[in-house]
């Protein structure tokens, strides 16, 4: 009776040191004023209460980083998704010798460092000598101050990231293509159905359970929109980059605010659970009809 539960002890053990413990940790640190004094006195920890969250949900700036992380939630996940489902077709109607050096080129961006991504890319943004600004200048048009203007340094890092992203989710795609069997093709085929009608008819409905796994992962992982805006701009310019991920990373470790960086991470987690929810919902909603 005891032996399966021996099976799984070590994975729930690391789970329950890594996980759930800094969890439960970090919600009772959301309730008290710790900073980093308190780390080397722990009596100098004092009870807060709700403070955190009131002055968290009354502030401006935070306000103003919920509506960037939505922002780049709105645009760039439906482009994600779009583009992967899109790669992943048209990659897996080639199955030779191209199959894997497509594969291998699109997600390479994914496994890339990012420092090393961003260095690239701020010389593509510059605007004296950037790849893009020539680009337009080479059709007379100006070329924007990409990362240094408010207008377009949200766009800016949007484009970044999808750039990096399309290539982890093609490939979930592409494994979810490999399991339809291509006689439903072929028999759609033989009745007179083009590819556009044979994708939206046989691969969308039969990839519905891997878009929605997708949809989900990019949601809650454009929900912690961090790395492109901290090394990129720092939440500049004017706070217009500043993402809620990036707000309770400076909030803790920059302010030494623990508390309130820890409140700050629990309205987030309580974003990422509320917003799943609902997609979820959506979805079984969708079955049932």
């Amino acid at each position: 009776m005891l032996r399966p539960y021996l099976y799984i002890a070590p994975s729930f053990i690391v789970l329950l040191v890594f996980s759930i413990f800094p969890i439960v940790l970090a919600l009772v640190i959301s309730f008290t004023g710790m900073n980093l004094f308190g780390l080397v006195d722990p009596s100098r920890i004092r009870f807060a209460g709700l403070a955190n969250y009131v002055e968290l949900l009354s502030s401006a700036v935070f306000r103003q980083t919920i509506f960037n992380t939505l922002y780049y939630v709105v645009l760039g996940v439906p482009i994600v998704v779009f583009l992967s489902l899109t790669l992943a077709v048209l990659i897996n109607v080639d199955s030779g010798p191209l199959f894997k050096a497509y594969r291998s080129i699109y997600y390479l961006p994914s496994v890339t460092n990012m420092v090393a991504v961003a260095v690239v890319w701020m010389y593509l943004y510059n605007t004296r000598a950037g790849l893009f600004n020539q680009i337009l200048a080479s059709f007379g048009l100006p070329g924007p101050n990409w990362l240094g203007d408010p207008s377009t340094a949200k766009i800016s890092l949007v484009i970044l990231a999808v750039w990096r992203a399309c290539g982890f989710n093609m490939l979930i795609f592409l494994a979810a293509l490999q399991g339809i069997p291509r006689e439903f093709y072929e028999a759609a085929k033989m009745d007179g159905a083009s590819a556009i009608r044979r994708v939206f008819s046989i691969t969308i409905p039969l990839l519905r359970h891997a878009i929605l796994f997708v949809t989900i992962t990019t949601v809650a992982g454009w929900l912690q929109f961090f790395e492109e805006p901290y090394i990129m701009t720092k939440g500049g310019p004017l706070g217009s980059t500043m993402s809620m991920s990036l707000f309770i990373f400076q909030t803790g470790f920059t302010g030494n605010r623990f508390g309130f960086a820890a409140a700050g991470s629990f309205v987030l987690f309580v974003i990422i659970v509320a917003v799943t929810g609902v997609q979820l919902w959506i979805s079984k909603r969708g079955e049932g009809k």
